[in-house]
């Protein structure tokens, strides 16, 4: 991975991590905050959407599919907070 997809990857993170806090919370968790919540929901999105059988070819599609993961991610850190 060259520094110019490192880039794109955070940056995609922290989109989806942003559109994720906005979903779920009406807020985001600022920038280190949208980035570990977008990247670890682009592997729970990427996870389930290959579980699946649905890949995403574009950029587009990729923050998509972070921002449903990280949006689950959301989810279940809300259900486990409540309990």
């Amino acid at each position: 991975m060259d520094i110019i997809n490192l880039i794109i990857f955070l940056a995609v993170g922290a989109l989806a991590g942003w559109l994720a806090g906005i979903i779920m919370k009406g807020r985001g968790f600022g920038a280190i905050g949208n980035i570990i919540v977008g990247i670890v929901g682009a592997v729970l999105g990427g996870f389930v959407f290959g579980f699946l059988g649905i890949t995403t070819g574009s950029l587009l599609g990729s923050i998509i599919m972070a921002t449903i993961g990280a949006v689950m991610l959301l989810f279940v850190i809300s259900l486990v907070k409540k309990s």
